[in-house]
């Protein structure tokens, strides 16, 4: 299995440099060549690996599958695509938020870190919302799905019931995600810029290889 992750990292670093490129080139073919292989490697991550809790496998898998197909819909320019790929990746959000959920208990949902996720989920807002015209609902409930994730990931990872390495793979994977959001939204609503994608893109890849192998290391 060791074997097996550093292939798969190695194809994974290739693929994403590669990725890069047609970003900065600003090539939508080359980008979806690059981006639609990568992104099926963490599906296939989570496939592969055992699954101790076959409900949480399932949720995440669920949740990654739309992920994919959210990568597929941004890399192909377009307004009406975009909104497609927003709500795949809303709905990716809702089943991380059910299966992070699955892993707690109601009593530690109140603490101060949870007080200041939604501080900056506001802050975020507020800085978006100049910009937004006719995606403020779709980016309001965005916001709020993104922070219920990142909240029920910090739970998750500070409860008794999961092992020290799947509480960093599902915390460190939730919060890479939601700040690699924050570059699309900044590229999309803000400033339009390759840095948005230099920075973001790694970090989005990242939390959602670590969200994958959360499934082999949780129960």
């Amino acid at each position: 299995m060791i074997g097996v992750g550093v292939v798969f990292f190695v194809v994974a670093c290739g693929l994403l440099v590669g990725l890069l490129i047609g970003e900065k080139r600003e090539n939508p073919r080359l980008t979806l060549a690059f981006k639609t292989p990568l992104s099926c490697l963490f599906v296939v991550t989570a496939v592969l690996l055992p699954h101790p809790l076959a409900w949480y496998y399932h949720y995440i898998l669920a949740g990654l599958v739309l992920g994919l197909a959210g990568d597929v819909f941004l890399a192909i320019p377009g307004k009406t695509t975009f909104r497609a790929g927003l709500a795949a990746f809303l709905a990716g959000h809702v089943l991380y938020v059910v299966a992070f959920a699955g892993l707690t208990t109601a009593g530690h949902w109140a603490t101060p870190v949870h007080v200041v996720i939604i501080v900056i989920s506001v802050a975020v807002f507020l800085w978006l919302r100049p910009h937004l015209g006719d995606m403020l609902v779709p980016v309001v409930l965005y916001v709020i799905v993104i922070t219920a994730m990142l909240s029920a990931a910090w739970v998750a990872s500070s409860g008794p019931h999961v092992p020290a390495a799947g509480s960093w793979a599902i915390l460190v994977g939730a919060a890479a995600f939601y700040v690699s959001d924050l570059f699309v939204a900044r590229d999309r609503f803000v400033r339009h810029g390759f840095v948005n994608r230099l920075v973001g893109l790694p970090l989005y890849y990242c939390g959602q290889f670590l969200i994958a192998l959360s499934t082999g290391l949780v129960g």
